[in-house]
């Protein structure tokens, strides 16, 4: 039976696709790609399945993780053409990295509770990894993570040998004194030091948003949210009043704004 006959398929059939696509006489889009040249589809294929998830949408999360199983499964046969490992050396990797941090699953290790869980999870990766210091831990945090996300799992890493405020109050003190220190940089007009300040703001309020236990990657997503529906709402408001915003003063904009605040 040929692909284009089956009525459902498996995880085998969309590696035997893969294969089909980079062999020659394939496709020649697919057979041109290289680790690099596919890495943004990976980053937007994943950023689709979040929203699937934010928008509670179980069709198309089903969709999504499609498209994020095709890149983990395009990416593997490119290593696979050069006997490097395949699909079943993916799976062989996680399945026996599962075993390893899950003892109290697989093992004799007690571990009743999500946080004896995690810290278990912690020392055993750890151990793997080599890493013998939170230094070494916080090498290993992904510089490819978006810059928020990034903070918050390096803040974490310090906090658990007690390098720590007490409790937020010690973040937001911290925070006001970053900000003025942005405040003294710009009066300088120095470029470089405005940016180095300015990531000591961001990193502080990083830090302010982990004691109150909000995650700042969703909390600025949603900032970004509530932004551009007042804004749709000024727009359409000075529509209404025949203002032209192009040439509307800031304090008449801003007029407009706090208006629809309220609303």
């Amino acid at each position: 039976m040929s692909f284009k006959e089956k009525q459902n398929y498996k995880f085998e059939d969309l590696v035997e696709i893969m294969k089909l696509l980079r062999a020659p006489g394939g496709c020649p889009w697919d057979r041109e790609q290289d680790h690099k040249s596919i890495r943004q589809n990976f980053i937007e294929e994943t950023y689709e399945v979040i929203e699937a998830i934010d928008n509670e949408d179980k069709e198309l999360l089903k969709e999504e993780l499609g498209d994020v199983m095709l890149q983990v499964v395009f990416h593997a046969e490119m290593e696979s053409e050069k006997n490097e490992f395949n699909i079943d050396d993916v799976c062989d990797g996680i399945c026996k990295k599962l075993i390893i941090r899950h003892p109290h699953v697989f093992g004799n290790v007690q571990a009743d509770t999500s946080e004896k869980v995690l810290s278990n999870w912690d020392k055993i990766k750890m151990q793997t990894k080599s890493q013998k210091s939170q230094s070494d831990a916080m090498d290993s945090v992904s510089k490819s993570l978006p810059s928020l996300m990034r903070s918050t799992k390096i803040q974490q890493k310090a906090a658990k040998v007690g390098f720590d405020w007490s409790d937020v109050n010690g973040a937001l003190d911290k925070l006001s004194e970053e900000v003025a220190e942005l405040k003294e940089a710009v009066k300088e007009n120095n470029k470089e030091h405005q940016t180095e300040e300015l990531g000591d703001v961001l990193f502080s309020v990083v830090n302010v948003s982990r004691f109150l236990k909000i995650d700042s990657e969703e909390a600025l997503y949603k900032a970004c949210d509530k932004f551009s529906n007042r804004f749709r709402k000024v727009e359409n408001l000075a529509k209404e009043r025949n203002i032209d915003m192009k040439t509307a003063t800031l304090e008449e904009l801003d007029s407009l704004w706090e208006e629809v605040k309220i609303k």
